[in-house]
């Protein structure tokens, strides 16, 4: 992993009127290689469901800034203290179907055993990089996307988790920017619009 592809990235914004939201990808060492630290949210929340995201959320007016609201979500969710975020760089904002336009920061993280701190969370997840670069464990669909027409979805199947959504979108371009992963030219499948999601 070489986070300089991170560091020097020029990140793309989202404009129009949407909910502002930041997420924070937090790197963390490891004895096997580095992980990204994941949260699964809970059943009972009425956006995205036990799906697994970065921790993050909406921009409050008392957050002086998007990375701001990166840290304090970071803390209510996970415990994580804000002197332990060592920020290395922003990825593209991404446009949401809940009609949030949400900003990734890349960061590192001590590794000190993080757990859910607020009912929002149903569990706190790393997972190895060298498993989500494996390409044994992705696979991809076109889909019909109310904003971006056709579009690829992405399915990474790790230790039991599926990433997929918005936070497999961030994660796709920070595994091309960190580790040069390459994904795969074509797809494993073209499904209807309103079809199952495979997770």
């Amino acid at each position: 992993m070489n986070l300089e592809g991170v560091r020097r990235h020029e990140p793309q914004a989202v404009s129009g009127d949407l909910q502002e939201a930041s997420v924070i990808a937090p790197v963390l060492p490891g004895d096997s290689g580095p992980r990204l630290l994941f949260t699964e949210r809970a059943d009972h929340l009425s956006n995205h469901p036990g799906q697994m995201s970065f921790p993050g959320g909406r921009h409050e007016p008392q957050d002086d800034t998007r990375r701001a609201t990166a840290v304090r979500e970071g803390n209510e969710e996970i415990c994580l203290d804000p002197t332990d975020v060592e920020f290395v760089g922003r990825l593209d904002d991404i446009r949401t179907v809940t009609e949030f336009a949400v900003r990734p920061f890349v960061a590192r993280v001590p590794d000190r055993g993080y757990t859910a701190c607020e009912d929002e969370v149903a569990e706190v997840v790393t997972l190895s990089l060298a498993d989500l670069t494996d390409l044994d464990n992705y696979e991809s669909e076109f889909r019909d996307h109310p904003y971006y027409g056709e579009i690829r979805l992405h399915y990474f199947r790790v230790d039991g988790y599926t990433v997929w959504g918005a936070t497999a979108r961030i994660l796709v371009q920070f595994l091309d920017l960190a580790t040069g992963w390459e994904m795969p030219p074509g797809v494993d499948r073209v499904v209807e619009p309103d079809a199952d999601f495979p997770v």
